[in-house]
């Protein structure tokens, strides 16, 4: 099958486009999809830099977010078949350990991320568990079905689960122009709430509003604590960090009394330095988030069905040009996600 794989960690030139790569075999409780469309995430970054702990065995196939088409079911599959068009849910798990029986397959204990250590979707085929396939709003195209799986679920664990957020909330969005962030503002302006989102320049900002953000601050040009306080005297309720060391304080500091911070993430780094008197006087709630339920995605993607989510996809690329795929998402140019198309 033709796939691009990484032969050793570092640039993006270590990926290389081929023809001839073995096609998965799949198990009874498998299937086997036929790649249509493949988002990128930093998450494709890190592991192709080589920068995680947990590291793949090369050659490795990198992609998290697939849209395909079934393409062969193993015998004891009964949720989907041949031929029916799909999304894949990126969080794999054991699915038989308490924390998969309990809804929180999230943190099982053999997680993984399709893409992380198992070979993703940069690739004609990719196998994953039955349980991982949801089918495709028929709304969307391939391309924009591939955009949502993996940062809306991250989000939603962020803001809904973990955040709490409410019809009144008060929440602060980095980054608003990144996937995270077009999920961040979508999500948190559909539970009503008021939405403080940051962008690098006036053509970011304008597309943040027109998703819906009510107040966009430039985070190269301006103070975001000192415009954050002008806007909230006493801070938001929560925000939405996943910049990393850059931000972490930042974030802290523009947060109210009992106010949460959601992060993941580290795009700037993963040391921060944080005044600890600061965050229990104020019973400030420092949240880890690391994906999130895989039931959350049936929910998510109903509210994409119903049209009260959409998609945001920046810029489509060919299989054989994931290496300047991988160049323009480090740029930090895109507004939104950025998807090879493979089929």
């Amino acid at each position: 099958m033709k796939a691009v794989i990484l032969e050793n960690f570092g640039d993006e030139k270590n990926l290389k486009y081929v023809e001839d790569f073995p096609i998965p075999d799949i198990k009874e409780d498998e299937v086997l999809v036929r790649v249509k469309a493949v988002a990128l995430n930093h998450l494709d970054i890190w592991v192709r830099m080589g920068a995680l702990a947990v590291k793949p065995e090369l050659p490795h196939i990198l992609g998290s977010d697939v849209s395909g088409v079934v393409e062969r079911v193993g015998s004891l599959v009964k949720n989907v078949k041949v031929g029916d068009e799909v999304i894949v849910a990126p969080g794999l798990s054991c699915g038989v350990c308490y924390e998969c029986q309990s809804g929180r397959d999230n943190l099982c204990k053999d997680y993984d991320i399709l893409g992380l250590r198992s070979k993703g979707g940069y690739a004609e085929f990719v196998k994953v568990p039955a349980r991982n396939v949801l089918l495709k709003p028929k709304s969307l195209s391939f391309e924009e079905a591939a955009s949502y799986p993996l940062t809306f679920l991250t989000v939603w664990n962020a803001l809904v689960r973990k955040g709490g957020i409410k019809p009144h909330s008060r929440v602060l969005i980095w980054a608003g122009s990144s996937g995270v962030g077009v999920a961040g503002i979508q999500i948190a302006k559909l539970f009503g709430a008021f939405v403080i989102a940051t962008a690098g320049d006036e053509r970011k900002a304008r597309m943040c509003r027109d998703l819906g953000a009510d107040v966009v601050i430039n985070h190269y040009e301006e103070d975001v604590v000192k415009k954050v306080r002008e806007l909230f005297k006493e801070g938001v309720d929560i925000v939405m960090d996943h910049v990393g060391e850059a931000t972490f304080w930042r974030s802290v500091e523009c947060l109210k009394k009992g106010g949460r911070l959601v992060f993941f993430g580290t795009t700037t780094g993963s040391k921060a330095e944080i005044d600890i008197r600061y965050v229990f006087v104020r019973e400030i709630e420092l949240l880890g988030v690391y994906m999130g339920p895989r039931a959350d995605l049936f929910k998510i993607t109903e509210l994409f069905e119903r049209g009260l989510l959409k998609p945001v996809v920046d810029r489509v690329f060919d299989l054989k040009d994931a290496q300047e795929a991988h160049r323009y998402l480090e740029s930090s140019k895109h507004f939104g996600k950025v998807v090879i198309k493979v089929g």
